[in-house]
This record gives C-alpha cells, structure tokens and sequence, in this order.
C-alpha cells in the first residue's frame, strides 16, 4: 500500500538553480560536483519549506493515525478430506465502516502448485507471480462467520504428484490487499477411499444406545482398486446448533462396520456420519468425505425391569415392605399393590399409595389380624413406561 504524501497547497516551491564545478580526475576525466553555494540554496529551500510546513511555528491539533489494510492472518490450516482441500483461519475480530481503508470487502484465495521436491522457501513476490486466484470468501460470509471462515478448494487428483501451496489475502473497500497469510502446504493423496453408506435399519435404537451400521466402500476416489482403507470415524452433527463442527463419537479408529453410540439421550434428535479413512502421503491419516447423513430420534418406549425381591414383615396391625432399588437410572418411582385373594386379576388389585412411591421401603397399617395379605410391585420411568410386576409375596397379620 502506497504511504499518504503531505500536500500543500498553497505553498509554490521554485527550483534552486545549482553552480556546477568543472574539475579533473587523475585520469583526466572531467567529474561533476555540487558546488558550497549550491548546498546553501538546497539548505535554505528546505528551511523555507519547513517554516511554511510549520505554519510559521503555529500547532496544529493532532491528526488520526494513517489507517492500514488488517494486517495478515497466520493461522491458516487445511486438510485434506476426499477429492477436498477445507482450508480454515480465524475470522477477523471487527470489521470498519465503508469509509473506512480497513473494511474487508472479500478474502481472496490462491494456490500454487508445485513438485513435491521444490523449494520449501518462497518469497510473497514469487507466489504472487506464480499462483492462481481460486476463488473468495464474500464479505457476506466474512459478516456472518462464528469466529472461524472456511474455504473448499475440490480437486482433481491425478497425474503425478504435486505439492499444493495455498495463501489467503485480505481486501478492503478501495481494492487495496494486505499481505499474504502464511504459507500452508498440502501434498494430496489421489488412493483415498470413498465414504461408506450408512443403513437405515430400523433397529437402531435400543436402551443400551444408537446402533450404526454401514456398507464399506468398493473403490477409491479415483476408481482404482483395492481400497485404501484404514477404519472409520462417526461423527454426530448437532441439530440445534448446524455451524458447529460435527464432533467424532469414537475414541479409537473403528475397524469393522458397526457402532454403539451410548452418550446420547432420548427425546434428543441427532444427524449421523461416516467417514472412511486411508493412508496418505507420508503416513497421514485422510478422511473421506461424509457418508449419507442418518437422522435419528431416540425415543424412550423400553419399561423398567420388574422390581424384586419383595420381603414383607408382619407385626400385629401392620405389613412392612421391602424391596431393591431398580438398575435403571431413570425410574422414577414405584407402585405397591394388595390383595386378599391371590387369583383375583393383577388389574383389579388395590393399589396402596397415592402417589408414585420413591422409597423403597412402605409400612401398610390397613389390615386385620389373622387375614393374609398379597403384595405386588411395579417401577415407572419417567417417560412413564411400567414394568412387569414382581413377584406376588404374601404375610398373615398375626
């Protein structure tokens, strides 16, 4: 960017006629010179200038600083992802008005490919001399972004090998650019495998978790064969929050075609993929590009197991009851029910609390000497599904 050049508009500045000295080298070649009296005339046309610069030694109230183009960014990344290259750095932190020589307009993109044995030092005049604008990031985006601005770069990987070299620049209003951002370099590999298909089975929700299931890839990306496969990852995109990164349920690489995702929740609703992963260049890791998302909504239909073993101790005018706690951790509470005839039908019995008992422990002191009683239970989650009852205890109030 050009430097701002102080203008005066009202001061006329004449040349200063310099005398010219003739005098000879030892060579006899004659050599030209700036005389004593032509220094003096520089030396006072330079005073002048500065006494009217000066406003004859008046101040003047300080002037803003020279804005600049925002300085570069040197936070660019990149990965390779399928037949992709995501490039990703840091959105700027503030964005100045239109009038403004600091408003980024647009980012601009570029891309230099090279041998994978060239030079790794290159200068910003080389790369701007030999790189290619791919394209830009618009100042929509630019407004828009949640802290971080991506770029996709789709390849075409064939041929022999090359070295891809890519730099972002900033641009503001006035066309003006900033300078390059740091240099990311990327030797794609062309043998990467194509992503799996994810099923839709049906079966996937169980009480245990998310059951994934997937088709392996038959090809690499550029159609050669065998695969060039390592495992998978999952990933599950958050529905409520679509610009966040999806995040990768799996701590290890999965070998085979199945996946149990247990950290989720019913009643949350979640988008699934998968991604094949190969080995690139110089023992890199690549993922492919995502698989057909699954949307799964996990509802909560599975009933609590039945409560047990029940124990029942008789005094004279009452029945303690007792029983374990259920396994399951969203049982909300149980029902305790009584009978005097032990063939009578389970939904004919009397149940004995009000409300959804959450001890479990229940002293029933409604009974008669010498009669026997009949107990059963039950455990409600709180998505109200009801268990199997327990088995029917009885006591004899003595």
């Amino acid at each position: 960017m050009d430097a701002l050049v102080p203008r005066f508009p009202n001061l006329i500045l004449h040349p200063i006629r310099r005398k010219a000295v003739t005098n000879l080298t030892a060579g006899g070649i004659p050599s030209r010179r700036i005389s004593p009296l032509g220094s003096s005339s520089l030396l006072l046309g330079i005073a002048l200038l500065l006494l009217f610069a000066t406003g004859c030694g008046k101040r003047r109230p300080p002037q803003p600083p020279i804005e600049r183009v925002q300085q570069r960014t040197e936070l660019l990344s990149g990965v390779q992802r399928g037949n992709q290259v995501l490039l990703s750095w840091p959105a700027p932190l503030r964005n100045a008005p239109n009038s403004s020589v600091q408003s980024i307009r647009r980012i601009d993109v570029y891309r230099l490919a090279e041998k994978p044995n060239a030079p790794l030092p290159l200068t910003e005049e080389e790369f701007a001399a030999r790189s290619n604008l791919i394209g830009s990031v618009t100042y929509d985006q630019i407004k828009n972004a949640k802290g971080e601005l991506t770029y996709t770069d789709q390849l075409e990987l064939a041929g022999q090998p090359t070295r891809l070299r890519y730099a972002v620049r900033y641009v503001n209003e006035s066309g003006q650019r900033a300078a390059f951002s740091n240099f990311l370099l990327i030797e794609p590999a062309a043998r990467i495998a194509q992503p799996p298909a994810l099923l839709n089975t049906g079966n996937e929700v169980s009480e245990a978790g998310i059951n994934l299931t997937w088709q392996p890839p038959t090809a690499n990306i550029d159609g050669s064969t065998p695969v060039n496969l390592l495992g998978y990852n999952v990933y599950r995109l958050d529905e409520e929050h679509p610009e966040v990164s999806p995040s990768r349920q799996n701590s290890t690489l999965i070998e085979g075609t199945k996946f149990l995702d247990k950290n989720f929740k019913f009643g949350d609703n979640y988008r699934y993929v998968v991604r094949s992963v190969s080995l690139g260049t110089e023992g890199a890791q690549v993922e492919s590009l995502n698989s057909n998302v699954l949307p799964i909504s996990p509802r909560d239909t599975f009933a609590p197991s039945a409560p047990g073993p029940v124990t029942l101790a008789a005094a004279p005018g009452r029945i303690s009851i007792f029983f374990p706690a259920n396994p399951e951790p969203d049982v909300a509470g149980y029902n305790i029910y009584r009978s005097t005839d032990a063939n009578l039908p389970r939904d004919k019995w009397t149940k004995l609390n009000n409300t959804l008992l959450t001890k479990t422990t229940f002293l029933d002191e409604n009974v008669e000497a010498g009669k026997t009683y009949y107990y059963y239970i039950t455990a409600i989650d709180q998505t109200g599904n009801i268990s199997d009852p327990s088995d029917v205890k009885s006591e004899t109030v003595p």
